[in-house]
């Protein structure tokens, strides 16, 4: 077993991209998440992979397609405006039915906004990351381990379902360091990809990977086809994590980072006598519904907590079909929600003034 080491959020997740096998990086820099892609520079090379920092955002995520399409692991980052930039290269990506893991160490906005955390990116990486009918698989970790273990599970995904995979991270997370344990010199899992433009020597017909089809008939087909994907990914790949949720008249719904300051404030409420626990979201896409829909018969209200102003609510209010009220605390620009304020919070909801 590996020993934890001392590291910072976006060097981990750098390290983790390469113990799962990550052999191409291509990114632009921009704050919060510059110290990825260096540590990518140093690294890469060392162990005969491939690091460019392209010239645009919009010129990294082609080269991520090309990358996917010749069959390797490869990976890109960026923060929020950057992420916009590359939109539209995550759409071909996605038509394409290619893998790739795209990293976003969230900033404040909109527009060039701060370089302060935020997790306003919530839209843009569940419902519109571009153009057209697809979807991403979206990770929240919450602390920098969680980062790390999560970035081996979108590769996987990734090439189980020929889908791109999200990290979504913010710029606490990406900032701060906490004692991680890296597995190093394992063997990532491989995956055969019979599709991938490899080189076929008279073995097989050629690959072709493209997304544009000018036969409305044809296109149709195509997207449905990728929504029954979907479909098994949103059955079989949802994921949360729960916290004193047993005997809980009240749930906190918080992600990333606001969900470390929610656990924060609900176990301070447990020894004020107020029955309240956490249910943390893992997967942002597909959502937890399942988890949160076995919650609403104990449950008499719950408490949506973000750094934004309140991306996550709908998605919650769906999940429980509106059968019970859902109230929300953020904090927007950077600021992050303190322990007291969401205590506070949780105190009106429960009647506790």
């Amino acid at each position: 077993m590996s020993e934890k080491i001392l590291m910072k959020g976006n060097e981990a997740l750098a390290e983790a991209a390469i113990q799962a096998g990550c052999k191409f990086f291509f990114g632009y820099p921009i704050t919060p998440q510059t110290e990825l892609a260096a540590y990518m520079s140093k690294k890469m090379p060392k162990i005969g992979g491939t690091y460019l920092q392209a010239e645009s955002e919009t010129a990294a995520i082609n080269m991520v397609l090309g990358a996917s399409a010749a069959g390797v692991r490869v990976m890109t980052s960026s923060s929020s405006p950057g992420i916009s930039l590359k939109a539209e290269g995550i759409s071909y990506i996605a038509a394409c039915d290619l893998p790739a893991v795209i990293i976003n160490v969230q900033r404040g906005g909109p527009g060039l906004g701060g370089i302060q955390p935020s997790q306003s990116d919530y839209w843009q990486a569940t419902k519109a990351t571009g153009h057209g009918d697809f979807q991403l698989l979206v990770y929240a970790p919450s602390t920098v381990q969680e980062m790390v273990d999560l970035v081996e599970l979108a590769f996987d995904k990734a090439d189980e379902y020929r889908i791109p995979s999200m990290i979504l991270a913010d710029g606490m997370l990406g900032q701060m360091m906490e004692p991680v344990e890296i597995k190093e010199g394992h063997t990532p899992k491989v995956f055969d990809k019979p599709w991938a433009l490899n080189g076929h020597k008279n073995s097989r017909p050629h690959n072709i990977i493209n997304s544009l089809s000018l036969d409305a008939v044809t296109l149709e087909k195509w997207n449905i086809a990728r929504y029954e994907k979907y479909a098994k990914i949103l059955e079989n790949e949802q994921r949360s994590i729960e916290y004193m949720t047993e005997d809980a008249e009240y749930i906190v719904v918080a992600y990333g980072a606001s969900s470390r300051v929610a656990l924060s404030a609900v176990y301070e409420a447990r020894e004020q006598g107020i029955k309240v626990g956490l249910l943390k979201p893992i997967t942002l896409w597909p959502f937890p519904k399942k988890a949160l829909q076995e919650k609403v018969p104990t449950t008499k209200k719950f408490l949506v907590v973000e750094m934004s102003m309140g991306q996550m609510i709908d998605d919650v209010k769906l999940s429980i079909e509106c059968q019970r009220p859902v109230e929300f605390f953020g904090r927007t620009g950077g600021i992050i929600p303190s322990v007291p304020e969401v205590l506070n919070c949780i105190k009106k909801m429960g009647g506790v003034e």
